[in-house]
Order: C-alpha cells, then sequence, then structure tokens
C-alpha cells in the first residue's frame, strides 16, 4: 500500500506542476459559476417579479442544480472534456519517455503502477467536487429549504461518474504512447458506452448487455435523490473492467504469452464484470436509498401496501402492441428496458412482477385505411413495419391475436392486461402529454385485481338524463366512461353503468346512485325505488336544472331541500347571463388532497344554467354547503329571460356604462316618486344585458349552489350530493381550461366511496421555492464567484509553477 500511495503522491505533483491541471480546474470553477449564477439569477428574477410569491418553480433546489440545465446537469453533460485532457498522460507518458521499462524491472508490481495512478485521479477527482461542493454550500444558504438529500445523492453520482470516466481514461493511456491519441480515444470511448445502449434494442439477450453497459443516464437517478446498488456497482464494475484490463494490457509488454492467453484474460475480466452486473440487478438483489424529503422517488405508503398485498403470486403484466396504433412504440422491441424502468418502482416492493409483449396488428379507429386505398389490412401493415424496421414474422394477425383476446372493446389501442390468480384487468395507456398511466392508476388496477367488488356507480336512465356512453356536450362520458382519459371514473377504480329504474331494480352492491337533470316527471315506481333506496342508506347524487325544480322537489323534500324558483344571474361582460361561476367551500377540502390546492388556488366552479338550492337545518341529515356564489355579483330571477338576445349581465351601471349602452340603443325609464316630488331612475334590462331589479323581485346573493348531507344510518354513514346544476360534470365543461370542476366532481365521487377511490398519490408540497437573495446581490456573487476566485486560484498555481521552474 505504501509503494501505491508513493506512486499516487508522485503522479499528482506532476499533474499539479503542470499547467493543464491548473488550467482545467480554473475552467471548471468558471463553468460552475456562470450556470450556478445564470440559474439563480433567473429564479430571483422571476420571484421578485411574482412579488415574492414564489410560485414560478415547485423546487429551487432542482431548478438551480439538478435540472438539465442546472449545475449538476450542465458539468455531467461536459464532464467528458475535461477527463480525457487529465488522464492522456498518465501511462502513455510512461511509453513514450522509455520509463516503462525501468518500472518492467523494478520490483513494483503492475497493479501498484496502475493503483498508485488511478488513486492520483480519484484525489484529483475529490478536488473537481470540492469546486462543485462550494457552490452546493453557496446554495444551501441561497435557497430556503433547500433539499439537502437530493444535493448529496447528485454529488455522490458526480464522483462516481469522475471515478469511471478516469479509469476509461488510464486505458486508453496504456494503449499509445501519443498521448493525444489516448485523449482521443478515451472521448471514443466514452462516446461508445453513452451510445451502446441503443444498439441492438431488438435482440433479446444482445440488448440486455448492451443496455447494462450503458453509462449514459446511469446517474439520473442519483440526481433525482435515488441511490440504488444496481448504480452503484454499475459503477464500480466499469471502474473494475477498466482496471483490469490497464493491468494486463501493461503486464502483456513484460510476458510472450500467446495472442490467445491475452484475449482470455481479456475475456474473463469482461464476462466477470457481466456476471456480477447481471446478479446486481435481479430486482430481488436491489437495495434502495431515497434521500429526498417526501419520499418523491417511492412509493407511496397506500401504493406499497397495495402492491405487499399481491404477496407471493406472481403478477403478470402483458402488453399489447398494435402495429397501426400510433402508441405502437411503447411496444415496439427496442422499448423493451424502457418498460422495465417503468416498473422498478412497483419493482422495488414485489419481484415477481413478469413483463410480456406481444405484437400484432388490427383496424384502428379512424380514416386509416383510406388513405391507402386499394390496399388489403395487410399490405398496410407491411408498408408500417417497414418504416418502423419491424419484422412481419413477429406480428400476429387479425385473427390470431383474436384467439387469445379480443381487443376490439379497447380500440385495438397499445393496453396492458394485468393478471393475478386467475383475474384480469386493463391498465391502459392515455391522450395526454404524460402517456403512461401514473402511480395512481396503477394502484386503481392492482386493487381491482384484489377486490371482489369495486364502487359501482349507477345512473339512472329513461326519463331524458344526462347519459355516461354521449360525447355530447351536455351528457358525461369524458368523467365517468372516457378509456382514453386519464383521469375517467372507469380508470381511477369505479366501475360505472346505466340503469333504468323502469324496468330494473338498483343493484344491491351498488356504492352511489346519480339522477342527473331528469326531464320529465319520474314515474311512481321510480320515485318509489328512489325514496326506498334512500331509507336504506345508499349513498346518492342528484343535480337538477332550472325550470324542472318541480321534477325533483318531490324527491328531494326527503331530503328537507329544495330547488329554489328561478335562475342564478351572474354579471359579466363576457359570459353569457346564467354562467355562474361559483366558490367551492374549504369544507369540501377533507374530500380529497388535491381539491385542497383546487380551492386555496380559489379556481372556481362553472355552472352554465344553475339554480339555487335552500335546506332545512334541523333535518335528519347534516347538511354542509359546499359551493356558493359570489355574494357581489349574483342574482336570482325568476322572471323568463331570452338567451338568444340577452348576452350579459350587469349588477349597476355608472355613467360609462350608461353612455355605451345608449350606442347601442339600450333604454332609460324613469319613475316619479309623487310623494317626494322627486324623479327616481331606475334601470331596465338594456338591449343584450340583463340589469338585477329588486323591485321586479330579483334577490341578491350569496346562494348555495351545492350541499352534503349524511347521517349516520343502518351502522355506516350515509353521504349525498344535491346541486342546482347538473352541467358542471358535462363533457363541455370537464373541457374548460382553469376551472375546479374535474378535481371537484372526482372529489364528490371520492366522498361518496368512502375515500378509497380516486387513491390519494398526492405528496406535500416542496419548501424550496424562495430564495434569499437579491439582484443586486448576484451581481456582487457574479463578481466573486467569476472574477475574485478563479483570479485567487490563478495565482495560486501560477506561483507554484513558477517556484518549480525556478528550482
Amino acid at each position: 500500500m505504501k509503494v501505491i500511495l508513493k506512486i499516487a503522491k508522485t503522479e499528482l505533483r506532476t499533474l499539479f506542476y503542470s499547467p493543464i491541471a491548473w488550467f482545467l480546474m480554473i475552467v471548471f470553477l468558471i463553468q460552475c459559476g456562470i450556470v450556478y449564477l445564470g440559474q439563480l439569477d433567473m429564479v430571483t428574477r422571476n420571484i421578485e417579479m411574482s412579488g415574492n410569491v414564489g410560485e414560478f418553480f415547485t423546487s429551487v433546489t432542482n431548478w438551480i442544480f439538478l435540472s438539465q440545465q442546472g449545475l449538476f446537469g450542465n458539468i455531467m453533460q461536459n464532464l467528458y472534456l475535461y477527463m480525457p485532457l487529465l488522464t492522456m498522460s498518465l501511462i502513455s507518458r510512461e511509453l513514450n519517455s522509455g520509463t516503462i521499462k525501468l518500472l518492467y524491472s523494478s520490483p513494483i508490481k503492475v497493479y501498484e503502477i496502475v493503483f498508485g495512478k488511478y488513486i492520483a485521479m480519484m484525489a484529483y477527482s475529490l478536488i473537481l467536487v470540492v469546486i462543485v461542493g462550494f457552490f452546493m454550500v453557496a446554495g444551501m444558504f441561497h435557497i430556503q429549504h433547500p433539499e439537502t438529500g437530493m444535493l448529496l445523492s447528485a454529488m455522490f453520482g458526480f464522483f462516481l461518474l469522475l471515478l469511471a470516466y478516469s479509469a476509461i481514461g488510464l486505458f486508453m493511456s496504456c494503449l499509445t504512447s501519443y498521448q493525444v491519441v489516448a485523449a482521443i480515444s478515451t472521448f471514443v470511448m466514452i462516446g461508445i458506452l453513452s451510445y451502446i445502449g441503443r444498439l441492438w434494442q431488438d435482440i433479446d439477450f444482445v440488448r440486455e448487455l448492451t443496455y447494462y453497459l450503458a453509462i449514459n443516464g446511469r446517474t439520473q437517478k442519483m440526481l433525482g435523490g435515488l441511490i440504488t446498488t444496481k448504480d452503484v456497482l454499475y459503477f464500480i464494475i466499469i471502474i473494475y473492467i477498466f482496471l483490469g484490463l490497464s493491468i494486463f494490457r501493461i503486464r502483456s509488454g513484460m510476458e510472450s504469452k500467446p495472442v490467445s492467453v491475452k484475449v482470455m484474460r481479456y475475456l474473463a475480466v469482461v464476462a466477470s464484470a457481466l456476471f456480477i452486473g447481471y446478479v446486481s440487478s435481479i430486482p430481488g438483489f436491489v437495495g434502495y436509498w431515497d434521500t429526498t424529503l417526501d419520499k418523491s422517488n417511492t412509493l407511496t405508503p397506500r401504493v406499497q401496501k397495495i402492491v405487499k398485498d399481491l404477496g407471493d403470486e406472481p403478477l403478470e403484466v402483458t402488453a399489447y402492441a398494435n402495429l397501426l396504433d400510433n402508441f405502437f412504440y411503447l411496444g415496439s422491441p427496442t422499448a423493451y428496458n424502457n418498460n422495465e424502468s417503468r416498473w422498478e418502482s412497483y419493482r422495488r416492493f414485489k419481484h415477481n412482477i413478469d413483463l410480456k409483449i406481444i405484437r400484432y396488428y388490427d383496424t384502428v379507429p379512424g380514416p386509416m385505411m383510406k388513405r391507402y386505398p386499394g390496399k388489403s389490412l395487410k399490405e398496410v401493415a407491411e408498408q408500417f413495419a417497414k418504416s418502423r424496421d419491424v419484422d412481419m414474422k413477429g406480428l400476429l394477425t387479425p385473427q390470431e391475436i383474436r384467439k387469445q383476446i379480443d381487443l376490439r372493446g379497447e380500440s385495438n389501442r397499445f393496453v396492458m392486461q394485468l393478471k393475478w390468480k386467475g383475474r384480469t384487468t386493463a391498465l391502459r395507456v392515455f391522450d395526454d402529454m404524460y402517456v403512461w398511466p401514473s402511480e395512481t392508476e396503477v394502484a386503481a388496477a392492482l386493487l381491482r385485481l384484489q377486490k371482489a367488488s369495486l364502487p359501482k356507480i349507477a345512473f339512472i336512465t329513461g326519463e331524458l338524463e344526462r347519459e355516461i356512453d354521449k360525447s355530447g356536450d351536455r351528457d358525461y362520458k369524458t368523467l365517468t366512461n372516457t378509456p382514453t382519459f386519464r383521469y375517467s371514473l372507469i380508470n381511477q377504480g369505479f366501475d360505472v353503468m346505466n340503469v333504468s329504474l323502469e324496468t330494473q331494480d338498483i343493484p344491491k352492491d351498488i356504492s352511489s346512485v346519480v339522477l342527473a337533470d331528469p326531464k320529465i316527471e319520474l314515474s311512481a315506481s321510480a320515485l318509489a325505488k328512489l325514496k326506498t333506496y334512500i331509507s336504506n342508506g345508499g349513498n346518492l347524487m342528484i343535480a337538477g336544472e332550472p325550470g324542472k325544480q318541480a321534477v325533483l322537489n318531490p324527491l328531494l323534500q326527503e331530503l328537507g331541500v329544495q330547488l329554489n324558483e328561478g335562475t342564478i344571474i351572474q354579471s359579466s361582460r363576457n359570459d353569457a347571463p346564467n354562467f355562474v361561476s361559483a366558490f367551492v367551500q374549504k369544507e369540501a377540502k377533507p374530500f380529497y388532497k388535491l381539491l385542497e390546492s383546487t380551492i386555496e388556488d380559489s379556481l372556481r366552479l362553472t355552472m352554465p344554467g344553475a339554480a339555487s338550492l335552500s335546506y332545512a337545518d334541523n333535518g335528519p341529515f347534516v347538511v354542509t354547503a359546499l359551493v356558493k356564489t359570489n355574494p357581489k355579483n349574483t342574482w336570482s330571477r325568476t322572471r323568463p329571460i331570452d338567451l338568444e338576445t340577452m348576452i350579459n349581465a350587469r349588477v349597476s351601471f355608472d355613467e360609462k356604462d350608461e353612455e355605451q349602452d345608449n350606442r347601442r340603443g339600450g333604454m332609460i325609464y324613469y319613475t316619479v316618486n309623487e310623494a317626494e316630488g322627486q324623479q327616481k331612475r331606475t334601470r331596465r334590462d338594456s338591449l343584450g344585458t340583463v340589469i338585477y331589479e329588486p323591485a321586479a323581485g330579483d334577490v341578491k346573493g350569496p346562494f348555495t349552489m351545492v350541499v352534503g348531507l349524511s347521517r349516520k344510518i343502518n351502522g355506516k354513514e350515509q353521504r349525498i350530493v344535491v346541486s342546482g346544476d347538473a352541467d358542471f360534470l358535462s363533457n363541455k365543461e370537464m373541457g374548460r381550461q382553469r376551472t375546479a370542476n374535474f378535481v371537484f366532481s372526482t372529489s364528490l365521487f371520492r366522498w361518496m366511496s368512502n375515500g378509497d377511490f380516486p387513491i390519494d398519490t398526492s405528496r406535500p408540497e416542496a419548501k424550496d421555492k424562495k430564495v434569499n437573495t437579491s439582484i443586486e446581490k448576484v451581481k456582487f456573487l457574479r463578481i466573486l464567484y467569476l472574477w475574485v476566485l478563479p483570479a485567487i486560484l490563478l495565482a495560486a498555481g501560477a506561483v507554484l509553477l513558477i517556484r518549480r521552474k525556478r528550482k
């Protein structure tokens, strides 16, 4: 060991007595300073522009340090530019000067030479780590509540990457006496290891090896705060491979062994490394350490329990990929390792999750075949296969795939079938920017396998109610029954069904019933069935509309709630008079974690055409007002309103409004108060504008629009929702941006299912949203980090080199 340390000390002395080491340190310091200060300046300016609210960034630590543009992301991308220049002379200098022959004849062993020079590079790597650590410590002072665990994890990954590059450079230096050639060879080898993971991914056995050898992205998890034994061992194995090859390469110059023996040595090093790597990658042998504060790289406790409850029985995940589908790339031969990575967080808690992909071709919805006139389905598939480099021999025909499973109900899209203990369920991908199912959807599918029954929601039909199978503006397909919509109830753990009370009874296994906007009067039998369902403690949602009070009030009377006469009008210059945007009350926060942030952000519930509710506080139910209107700009109007000619509404007018309306032909009416002898001006409906008129019976808000009722009955808690509007659940309102409609609607069904679904996988918000700096302070730091510190380092290097030259 003494010899190794002595060689390392000598190598370090040689390294620092050359300008290259100092030059690279200074350049590295400046690069770190530019990136760090650039990100810090951007964050500071955005926060100051927002009034120090700090809502621009979900995590300042991630933005400054860990993102692709952050400090670690940037320097790791460019690290390959530094290490070849440092390692190019480690052995090639000895080869070029002939001193390697002296080492051959000395009692020093080859491994001592290699390890000594490598330890010298480890020491220099630690200096680079210290430079990055300086900015990391600075960030801890500049960021409020920084994610320290993630920073330390990223630092560890950075150090491992330095060590791997050093080992690669050392081996390349053994191959040639020309330092420039050694540097170029190191560049090439790093490039090969970065690219090799993309090669031969369509060959089953080879793709495992090439993907494992790829160095590209190996530090990505560490940047996110997750350290795994698989990734740590990968870097150790890379170091082992190249140090082992270096030892045998130098030893080959001392021995006269046959080429076959030398080749076998090299192969033995690589083969043993790959074997260790294969074993270390087996899911059951991988260890994990999540360094984040909120354990964001780990399944939430609820989902962990769901996965663990699967027990020892294997979970089979079979993906079906249609060549003609837009999502075929998810199941293409080259996507194998990506899919393995997507399931890794679940395999962490259940090792025997078996993944399989079946590829086929079949028709897809839409006019695709019309674009290929005169061609059969097989000919179209052959054309697709050619363009996607897919072998048709590996694809099942429509007839063959339908013998195994009929996927036409899934529109022949990419879908995964989960199978456990003989039970199966579908796990879909979605038409959004994320595509892949999140933890919430996967957990819902797994729970669907485990439970004999899931919450079933029955939608009453027969009286022209809103329908769950239609995609029209007024219907409910988006929220309830759209397979391609991530947040549709069927993808969140619910089952939905239609029930006609004229011909059917309400099934006993129903968790809740929805009666949405019946247009005609309920029959006596339907009304009786609903009353019986309520008296038995069933959960229920009733949504009405203005003008249909007489249809629903006989049923609502049982609950102590009534739909009030009239329509709610809301003052607005842009929206229709009956377009109400109401506030979800804080009493609804416990329904769903996601609803909390929606309420705090003051997102409103849009309700086009709504009636207010009145209720009795002394009835059998505990009544909670869930949605209310703004008291300043809403009123109830019982008189008819022609929405064809009335396009907006106002509570009151000023002189400017009056001038504008008069120019548009508006009319002003006057009445005379004879007792006082004064003329009093009142405003009536003008052209296109509905006016608040208390004299005509208009009543000012606020109004209760949605209520929640609960009571204990038959040993359980009964939960009922009543709404004066049925449109807030509609397809049209689900598509409206920046509203509370979707989250609130989902929260209601979650409340009625006793909080079981959707599964809550939310995590606490990050605390590091603000910084302790100002724009002026960043300017000062720029001078300090980019000028003063590099100047000090330059002066230290210059003094050392000058003193060395004088000696």
